[in-house]
């Protein structure tokens, strides 16, 4: 007999039953809806025999690595439906995702919707058959050769860059298909019961452009079809919010292929968004004892090999050059810290002039890979509210939180601090030839960090593998309407490129010390955000950020000079993102293209109001909202822009 730790309890079981059964003794309605289970902390099938002590949890789709198990086995069954339908096809990967799961694919054609639909109806089939699906292991060398008889070169690779590890390669089999995969997945495809192809698109192998283009079809499933319906309208709704449209057709930004992948140009009313954003953000971190900086958009290689980047993140830097010669290289700025730093080392330093706070609306370069980049989400030039804060050990966890205040603040005021969610961010100690550093000085640094997160009661999530090259970091995540999570802020906490620049202050007691360095964002960078914003808001900005905040409305050409008099009164008053729709339009039409642009107050101009000196009001939401005088609507107004009301 065994002893089994279960939430409530400890139970003994036959020595060999496998987490699958001790679900079913425990509840039969548990059985049903259990997807994976936790086998002493890991993640593991739920037909794994259980053949010692041992303390399990089970996971249903409620939980996320239940929810991933539920997906990533409903992306076998598609890979099978369309190697059911097209068998020379080769297969590549098929992980689950946050909504979902996707499955890439080597084929000659390019999938149709028609094609789409009948791999949607080979999954049902595969469903219905309520295939097993079980495990196997093989030899590397077994593997290989398998996996080369039936042609399948992209799992030929993945297997050999493991084969080195001496250990037993898995598969699953569910039915004639049989997956290189280490699992888990569920008993049996009887299971997904709701499931939908959303689209297909192309990828390529393993996201380096380098690589032969795949196609990538997406797909998601729940356990309920009612709960799938409900996603699909929450998808539909997402489609209209979707920054990569909305922005366009808002003419808030474009791109061209002429000027380069990843590289958006503003347009005017984008650009005036940013512009607001920027000055908020600038006079906010002044207020806070924030030194401004402008630092050079390149520097020559010396620089980057100095601070590390050269050695551990040339691959993502723009390098002007040959940066294999002798001869002089620079390279464009992927990040401002080694800029700042030079500011520090300007002058002596001592205790005295610490925290030391330098901020940089910082536009930065890096290489991202093509199939990374996504309208103004990730993108190779942005600008970002950069800073870089120099101080003592005793000072360190409170300017921390200061950093992290100033952060929540700009969220709050944007109204998107309700969607975030927190990551520490750790390095990977089996991986450290990507980081600069000891163990020992990642301990200390983490250790630092943990203590200030639990201080401070951060809710936090750990990201192993995720930190800088020089330091662990808290990152502030946040979702796209897709469901895709992003990086929007970061607080970074470093104690070794101080050193490695040289970087000192005289202490109280003489001695010459490293400074700590925060490595900081306040609103990250600034076309995510406004991705984020339109999306937040539809395209429906705050008054305070609309790029046209009021349009005036004259009903004839008789009330052109009085609509003039009111834009002066307004623009006086410091309101001046207003316009006047002075053409020979019907007013029906005027209003609804207003509506349609978003614009925040339309101020409609008849006869009763150009002799009264008053103007009715239609706002966004609400229609017709009444008459007001000139002097009322603008004392309303201007309170609603300088107290940055998000409803």
């Amino acid at each position: 007999m065994i002893n089994v730790k279960l939430r409530d309890d400890v139970r003994q079981f036959e020595d060999g039953i496998s987490a699958l059964e001790i679900a079913k003794q425990i509840s039969p309605a548990l059985c049903k809806v259990c997807c994976s289970c936790k086998i002493d902390g890991i993640v593991s099938d739920l037909k794994t025999s259980i053949n010692s002590d041992c303390e399990i949890e089970f996971l249903t789709f409620d939980d996320e690595d239940g929810r991933k198990t539920f997906r990533h086995s409903a992306s076998h069954v598609l890979a099978q439906a369309v190697k059911r339908l097209y068998p020379e096809v080769k297969l590549a990967i098929g992980p689950a995702i946050d909504n979902g799961f996707y499955y890439d694919f080597d084929c000659d054609f390019s999938f149709t919707q028609d094609m789409l639909d009948k791999i949607e109806d080979e999954m049902k089939k595969i469903v219905k058959e309520n295939l097993p699906i079980e495990k196997h292991e093989m030899t590397p060398d077994e593997a290989i050769a398998y996996m080369e008889s039936k042609g399948e070169i992209y799992k030929v690779e993945l297997i050999k860059e493991h084969a080195d590890k001496g250990e037993n390669i898995t598969f699953y089999k569910q039915g004639e298909f049989d997956e290189l995969c280490a699992g888990p997945h569920l008993p049996s495809t009887g299971a997904i019961k709701a499931f939908k192809i959303i689209s297909c698109t192309g990828a390529y192998w393993r996201g380096n452009e380098k690589n032969k283009m795949l196609q990538r079809i997406y797909a998601t499933a729940f356990p309920k079809a009612a709960v799938l319906e409900e996603y699909l309208t929450q998808l539909e709704e997402a489609k209209k919010r979707d920054h990569n449209k909305l922005g366009r057709e808002l003419e808030l930004f474009t791109t061209t292929d002429i000027i380069g992948q990843g590289l958006p140009i503003l347009l005017p009313k984008g650009a005036r968004i940013i512009q607001t954003l920027q000055r908020f953000v600038e006079d906010e971190e002044q207020k806070r004892g924030w030194l401004l900086t402008k630092t050079p958009y390149m520097a020559k290689r010396e620089l980057y090999q100095l601070s590390g980047h050269w050695d551990h993140y040339r691959d993502g830097m723009f390098v002007l050059g040959d940066p294999d010669s002798e001869g002089e290289v620079f390279a464009l700025r992927p990040m401002t810290c080694p800029f700042q730093y030079q500011a520090y080392l300007n002058r002596a330093r001592s205790y005295r002039d610490l925290p030391l706070r330098y901020n940089e609306t910082s536009t930065l370069f890096r290489n991202e890979a093509s199939g990374e980049m996504h309208g103004l989400i990730r993108v190779r030039q942005f600008t970002i509210s950069e800073g870089h804060l120099m101080c003592r050990p005793d000072q360190l966890e409170q300017e921390f939180k200061n950093c992290l205040e100033l952060a929540i603040y700009m969220l709050k005021t944007l109204g998107l601090y309700e969607d975030v969610s927190y990551r520490f961010s750790q390095w990977d100690p089996a991986d450290t030839e990507k980081y600069i550093g000891t163990p020992e000085q990642w301990d200390e640094a983490q250790g630092v960090m943990a203590r200030i997160l639990d201080h401070l009661e951060i809710p936090y999530k750990v990201g192993v593998g995720e930190a800088a090259f020089y330091g662990p970091k808290l990152d502030i995540q946040i979702k796209n309407v897709h469901g895709k999570e992003d990086t929007l802020i970061t607080i970074q906490i470093d104690q070794m490129l101080a050193e490695k620049f040289g970087m000192e202050y005289v202490d109280s007691d003489g001695s010459k010390k490293n400074p700590y360095i925060i490595h900081r964002t306040s609103i990250g960078c600034y076309e995510r955000t406004l991705a984020l914003l339109i999306e937040k808001y539809a395209g429906a900005f705050p008054l305070w950020l609309a790029p046209e905040q009021i349009r005036i409305v004259p009903i004839a050409d008789r009330h052109l000079d009085k609509a003039y008099e009111v834009k002066k009164q307004l623009a006086d008053s410091g309101i001046i993102r207003v316009e006047v729709d002075d053409r020979s339009e019907k007013l029906g039409y005027k209003l609804r293209e207003a509506q349609l642009q978003k614009v925040p107050y339309m101020l409609v101009i008849g006869d009763k109001e150009a002799e009264t000196n008053t103007v009715s009001v239609r706002k966004r939401f609400e229609g017709d909202i009444g008459s007001s005088s000139v002097e009322d609507f603008i004392l309303k107004a201007k309170d609603e822009i300088d107290n940055k009301v998000i409803g």
